[in-house]
C-alpha cells in the first residue's frame, strides 16, 4: 500500500497545525489512460474530496500513457503530480494505492490482475474486459485479492446519478410491484459519417465489440441494477453499416478524429448497432437497442420499467428527473408525474446544492470516487464489483452468439469464450 507523501510528513515534523482534512491518511491514485474517460475520472478524483467528507483523502499521484508529451500535458491540465509511460512502472510506485484503468478494453485484464497482485485496489472502466474468459480471470483475481484486503470495482457510472440511484430504491421498496417489462435504448450518431476514420473503437482486437460493448454494456448494467436481477438469456441482431473506413491520421481525442490524407482504408471489425430482447430471472421481459448510427441523437439513454403497481422512466438528457406512474391511484386522476431528484434526502445530494439546482454528467464520476473511497476505508466490497462486470460480459457474449446464430435464444449462464488474456498497453 502507498505511504504518506513527504509533504505531509514535513508539515507534521514542523509542528504545523493539522486540521481534520490534513490528518486523513492519503489514498494515492494512479490512472492508466488519459483521453475522454481519463479526463472524466480525473474530474471525479479531483473534486470528490472538496464535496464529500471522506474517511481518506484522494491524491492524484500519477497518470500513465504511452505518449510522454501528451500525458504530461494532460497531467498539468487535470492536476496529476507525476507521469509514467509504462503501466508497470505506475503499479510499482509506493505512493499509489488505487489503480484506475481508463485504457482500451484489450488492456484491462492484464493491468487489473497485475495491480491486484501488487497489492493495489483497482477501478476499471466498463466493459470489464473484451471476452468472458478475460472477465472470469479478472473476477477470480478480485476474489483472491479481496481476501488480502484489496478491492476492485468496475466503472458503470450511470448507477451513480441521483435519479437512477433513487429509482433503484423505489423498485426495491416495491413501488412497481412485480416487474413485467424493461425497455432501454442508448442512441448516438457520431459514426454516421462514413468518412469518420477507423479509430481503436472500431477494431475488435482492441475494443472487443462496437456499440454493443461501448453502449450496450451501460444499458445492460443499468437494467439489471434497476430491476435488481440478472438477464438470463437473449435473442439478438447486430449489424455493421459501414464496413470500411479511412485510416486515422495524427492523434484522436474522445470521440473525434481525423483521417490521414491518402492513407487508405481499413476494415471495421465491430458492430455499429445491436438490437436484442432478453428475459430476467423473474420472467420479466426486456428490450435493448444500442447504436452509434441514430442520426440526431448525441447521448440519448432512456430506460422504462413497467410493473404490476406502477412504472418508472429515466432519460439521461433530463438526468435530474424521473417519470413515475402509480397504478394504485384512481384512474380518474392517475398518470405519469415528474419527480425532480434534487432534494437533500435523495442519493448523494446532501453534499451538493439547494433543491432545484441540478447536477450533470461529470458528477457521476465524483460519486463513483466517493463510493470507492468509502468502500476501501470500510473494507467492504464495492459495487458494481468485478463479479457484476463479469455478469454483464456474459450478456454481451450471449448477444454476439445469438446474432451469429440468426437470433437463436441464448442463455447467458452457458456462455464462455476461451480466449487467453491479451498483451499489455
Amino acid at each position: 500500500m502507498g505511504q504518506p507523501h513527504q509533504g505531509d510528513e514535513a508539515e507534521a515534523a514542523a509542528g504545523a497545525p493539522a486540521d481534520a482534512e490534513a490528518a486523513k491518511r492519503p489514498l494515492g491514485v494512479g490512472m492508466v489512460g488519459y483521453a475522454f474517460m481519463g479526463a472524466a475520472h480525473s474530474q471525479g478524483w479531483r473534486t470528490v474530496g472538496h464535496v464529500f467528507d471522506l474517511p481518506r483523502r484522494p491524491v492524484l499521484a500519477a497518470v500513465c500513457g504511452r505518449d510522454s508529451v501528451a500525458v504530461r500535458a494532460m497531467a498539468d491540465r487535470h492536476g496529476w503530480a507525476a507521469t509514467e509511460t509504462d503501466w508497470r512502472a505506475l503499479i510499482a510506485r509506493d505512493d499509489i494505492d488505487v489503480v484506475d484503468i481508463c485504457s482500451p478494453g484489450d488492456t484491462h485484464a492484464e493491468i487489473a490482475i497485475a495491480a491486484l497482485e501488487a497489492g493495489k485496489h483497482v477501478l476499471c472502466e466498463k466493459p470489464l474486459a473484451n471476452t468472458v474468459a478475460e472477465a472470469e480471470a479478472m473476477a477470480d483475481a478480485a476474489e483472491a485479492a479481496e481476501r488480502r484486503g484489496q478491492l476492485a470495482m468496475v466503472g458503470f457510472n450511470y448507477r451513480r446519478l441521483p435519479a437512477t440511484s433513487f429509482a433503484r430504491s423505489m423498485v426495491a421498496e416495491g413501488r412497481l410491484g412485480a416487474l413485467r417489462h424493461v425497455r432501454v435504448t442508448y442512441l448516438q450518431d457520431w459514426l454516421v459519417d462514413p468518412e469518420f476514420p477507423l479509430t481503436w473503437r472500431l477494431r475488435r482486437e482492441v475494443a472487443g465489440s462496437g456499440a454493443l460493448g461501448d453502449l450496450g454494456a451501460h444499458i445492460i448494467d443499468l437494467a439489471q441494477y434497476l430491476a435488481g436481477e440478472p438477464v438470463i438469456g437473449v435473442s439478438a441482431l447486430t449489424e455493421t453499416f459501414v464496413r470500411e473506413r479511412p485510416l486515422p491520421g495524427g492523434t484522436t481525442s474522445g470521440l473525434s478524429a481525423a483521417s490521414e490524407a491518402g492513407g487508405g482504408v481499413g476494415t471495421v471489425t465491430v458492430d455499429d448497432a445491436a438490437l436484442f430482447t432478453g428475459r430476467f430471472a423473474s420472467g420479466a421481459l426486456a428490450s435493448f437497442e444500442a447504436t452509434r448510427f441514430a442520426t440526431g441523437r448525441k447521448n440519448a439513454l432512456r430506460i422504462e420499467l413497467n410493473g404490476e403497481h406502477g412504472s418508472l422512466a429515466f432519460d439521461l438528457e433530463r438526468l435530474n428527473e424521473l417519470s413515475y406512474h402509480d397504478h394504485t391511484e384512481p384512474a380518474a386522476h392517475a398518470g405519469f408525474r415528474r419527480i425532480l431528484v434534487t432534494e437533500p434526502d435523495h442519493p448523494y445530494l446532501d453534499a451538493w446544492w439547494p433543491p432545484g439546482h441540478g447536477l450533470g454528467y461529470e458528477h457521476s464520476f465524483v460519486h463513483q470516487a466517493r463510493d470507492l473511497v468509502q468502500a476501501i476505508a470500510a473494507g467492504h466490497r464495492p459495487v458494481p464489483s468485478f463479479a457484476d462486470g463479469l455478469q454483464v460480459q456474459r450478456v454481451l457474449a450471449a448477444v454476439e452468439e445469438s446474432a451469429e446464430k440468426n437470433s437463436v435464444y441464448t442463455p447467458t449462464a452457458a456462455v464462455h469464450t476461451p480466449i487467453a488474456v491479451r498483451g499489455g498497453l
